[in-house]
């Protein structure tokens, strides 16, 4: 079983503050991507003042819109306001067996949750995580160890494993929790970090970050901002799958349509490392 997976942060659909749509330039890149599943943040349930505003802002959800007849959908509410709210969403061209929301808000000024659907996909049921942690160490550090104790609590220790997603970790400090907790490796990460260990010395390895005790150094996919995308921000962590591609979509058309650019990474199932 092939699988072809996305992460994007659409940015509620509109450009900086709200001065424009994107939502149909967004589905028609989405569409272009073909992916399988498609992992979505900042994501429009519902803005009254924008369908006002805007001519032909969509009528459903975006998470409906941007799904449209080829894909079922599964929705996240996160953040509410008195015109609307926002949340994760996840896009599947496979039956969406089962959905449930985690709120890991850790304070009152930053509304997060984790998104868990279980995928019917042909080959074994998959557990799809959507996150979007805040914008504080601390509390991504906390919302990390919740997403630790849902999947510990909740899943079997073999089962297929995806978390994708906006982590904020412009430092990179979590993949080691990350590896270390769930036995989960980034799309990005081609193993020739954790290779040839044994002809170094201990310090040496140490300081590359490849040996035993060592934090995992992986140069993650650059996504924001989208017109240069710098900062390491957007995430895939797969557990039970070989990783065969990974890339950034940057450029024409997506510099325009949000302030990140997606990531696509192309899985082939392998229960053998689950």
């Amino acid at each position: 079983m092939k699988l072809r997976i996305a992460t994007y942060n659409i940015h509620k659909g509109v450009t900086a503050f709200g001065m424009r749509a994107r939502i149909h330039g967004i589905k028609e890149a989405i569409d272009l991507l073909d992916a399988d599943l498609v992992f979505l943040q900042e994501v429009q349930g519902q803005h009254d003042q924008h369908a006002v505003k805007h001519m032909q802002w969509p009528a459903q959800s975006q998470h409906h819109f941007l799904a449209g007849e080829t894909r079922h959908s599964a929705y996240g509410m996160n953040a509410v306001y008195e015109h609307g709210h926002h949340g994760n969403a996840l896009l599947s061209r496979f039956e969406i067996a089962s959905s449930a929301n985690h709120d890991v808000s850790d304070h009152a000024y930053e509304q997060r949750g984790i998104l868990h659907t279980v995928i019917r996909a042909p080959a074994a049921d998959v557990h799809c995580f959507v996150i979007h942690l805040g914008l504080f160490a601390v509390s991504r550090r906390r919302q990390v160890q919740a997403l630790i104790k849902e999947i510990h609590t909740s899943l079997p220790p073999d089962a297929p494993l995806i978390i994708a997603g906006d982590f904020n970790d412009w430092s990179n400090s979590l993949n080691h929790t990350l590896y270390a907790e769930l036995g989960v490796v980034e799309v990005f990460d081609d193993g020739t970090r954790h290779a040839g260990i044994g002809s170094m010395p201990m310090r040496v390895a140490a300081m590359a970050g490849i040996g035993p005790g060592a934090r995992p150094k992986i140069k993650t996919g650059r996504t924001f901002p989208a017109g240069l995308p710098w900062l390491r921000l957007d995430r895939m962590y797969v557990r039970g799958f070989k990783v065969e591609a990974a890339q950034v979509m940057s450029g024409a058309p997506w510099s325009k349509l949000s302030d990140h650019v997606p990531i696509v990474a192309t899985l082939e199932y392998s229960p053998r490392q689950a």
